[in-house]
């Protein structure tokens, strides 16, 4: 079957993309730079508020509660929205210069954020699709608008289940959502039936705020000496939840496919090395489920080792949600009608000063370099079948989401196609594991990376075209979603948003911070005796 020919808006937007180039390959880099990490995005986020305003778009700054979100409107008359977004946290500890050599960034060290997946092509990709579709909208008088919001922590499933609840993506007649990708099967494909699960992410909080009830006689007075009895205290709750929790972790959800149970210290100490308990201890749980009722069963187990570890401990103890998000939904007029786009549009190529950076890269490790040192899987396309065929090899037969990942809470609310486009990897050599630095500095050189962004903007802008001058196109992934939905928004069969806490902005998150010694990560740097 041969592509569909392109429309003259199409081809205005593609020339469009040709046009900008230099610009996303130098706002990529800016972004990549940045690394800031979930909740704490401020740079990122006001960088994109200026360029979208610089570019026509109405900003609403801090969208849904959230101070490093945004919503960016442009309409050209009345007509469909398309929605698009930008994701650009990173992860801490994995600061990385665009580099072909182990290095942190500049200043910093290598414990600082730094981008791995890399939400910095994400969100440039996003950016430069939706320019490309406004430059043809306006070219062409195609009535209609953009709609394209900034989603923080993504990493921690953070944003979107709260702009879902929220209301910004309503009234939408598409979403449109990419991330780059290396691994087969989700490598230059579309998500067909298995979407992604469950995410949910809460934080619990350990008190110590009365620690003379803790092992004191009615009555008796407070310890003051150091041989007294002493409160557990904080420190002590954290560590029995983290070692129970672990100790649990094969009783929970043992023999049911695909789910993840991951943690991350964000809050200890709060005390002297005196003989003093700690105040304050605070641990995040990640938890990845193929359903809503099993994200239920593991939430109450951890719950109840919470509450063991504060009664051992002389602490009282709170739970802080950070994610609930709903499994995805899946829409095949909207799948079928990306997979057009990247046909026409193809995977990316790496030119030879992408391939000359990756033997610099193996050669530096002690490899002999290959002519080609890309994976062959990131150089060609993967019908969505197939794709969801291999898929399903390891998957039972009645699971029907698998991984997590918070696109999903989107699915709920228009008709919504999840595509991947490769980024740069490089092909095994030997048996040997590539280190980590490699696949994210690969994600920060703009030689190696720019090719999956403006791959990815070029089938954000197409597919966006499609389903604004194709009425039929755009009917038919509506009925889909009503038909999935029973009715739509508000159907017999639609998962309402799950979220009914506030925005998670308060807590301890890493973060850069600025201290006489100048910018810095929060953890210092600068290791004494280093």
């Amino acid at each position: 079957m041969h592509p569909r020919p392109l429309s003259a808006a199409q081809r205005t937007a593609l020339a469009a993309l040709d046009a900008r180039a230099p610009d996303l390959s130098a706002w990529c880099a800016t972004i990549f730079d940045f690394g800031e990490t979930a909740w704490r995005e401020y740079r990122s986020a006001a960088w994109y508020v200026e360029r979208l305003r610089a570019e026509g778009f109405a900003v609403e700054e801090g969208s849904g509660g959230m101070p490093t979100a945004f919503c960016a409107e442009w309409g050209n008359g009345s007509g469909p929205v398309i929605g698009l977004y930008a994701e650009y946290d990173g992860i801490p500890g994995n600061c990385q210069a665009p580099s072909t050599r182990r290095e942190p960034r500049p200043g910093l060290g290598f414990q600082a954020g730094g981008h791995t997946d890399p939400h910095s092509a994400l969100g440039i990709a996003a950016l430069g699709g939706a320019l490309a579709l406004k430059a043809a909208m306006e070219r062409h008088g195609i009535p209609g608008g953009i709609r394209l919001t900034g989603e923080p922590a993504e990493k921690v499933r953070g944003s979107k289940p709260i702009h879902a609840a929220r209301g910004y993506y309503d009234g939408l007649a598409a979403i449109l959502s990419f991330h780059p990708f290396y691994m087969l099967p989700l490598c230059n494909t579309v998500r067909w039936d298995t979407h992604c699960g469950a995410g949910w992410s809460m934080i619990y909080r350990f008190l110590c705020d009365e620690p003379e009830r803790w092992g004191q006689a009615d009555g008796a007075p407070i310890p003051q000496a150091h041989s007294a009895v002493r409160v557990p205290g904080a420190n002590d709750a954290l560590n029995l939840m983290y070692l129970s929790s672990r100790a649990l972790r094969e009783s929970m959800l043992p023999h049911q496919g695909g789910w993840s149970l991951s943690e991350a210290i964000l809050t200890a100490g709060q005390a002297t090395a005196d003989n003093l308990p700690a105040g304050l201890a605070e641990i995040q749980y990640m938890l990845r489920v193929p359903t809503l009722a099993m994200a239920g069963q593991v939430t109450a187990v951890l719950d109840r080792n919470a509450e063991a570890a504060a009664a051992m401990t002389g602490c009282r103890w709170e739970r802080h949600w950070v994610s609930k998000s709903r499994p995805g939904l899946a829409n095949h007029a909207m799948a079928r009608l990306v997979w057009e786009a990247m046909e026409i549009v193809g995977p990316p190529v790496w030119g030879e000063d992408a391939r000359r950076i990756a033997r610099e890269i193996q050669a530096g490790l002690g490899l002999e370099p290959d002519e080609d040192p890309f994976l062959p899987e990131t150089t060609r396309l993967i019908h969505p079948e197939e794709a969801e065929a291999i898929l399903r090899r390891d998957l039972p037969p009645g699971q029907t989401h698998s991984t997590s990942d918070d696109y999903t809470d989107m699915c709920w609310h228009a008709p919504t196609a999840r595509f991947y486009v490769a980024r740069p990897a490089l092909r095994p050599h030997g048996g040997r594991p590539y280190p980590a630095w490699v696949m994210n500095a690969l994600g920060g050189i703009p030689a190696t990376i720019d090719p999956t962004v403006r791959t990815a903007a070029a089938i954000l802008a197409l597919s966006a075209l499609r389903l604004l001058e194709d009425p039929a196109a755009r009917q038919a992934a509506a009925e889909e979603f009503r038909a999935r939905t029973g009715g739509g928004v508000g159907g017999r069969d639609w998962l309402p948003p799950l979220c009914d806490y506030p925005p998670p902005i308060g807590f301890r998150w890493p973060e850069y911070v600025t201290t006489p010694r100048g910018r810095d990560w929060w953890i210092p740097s600068a290791v004494p005796g280093a």
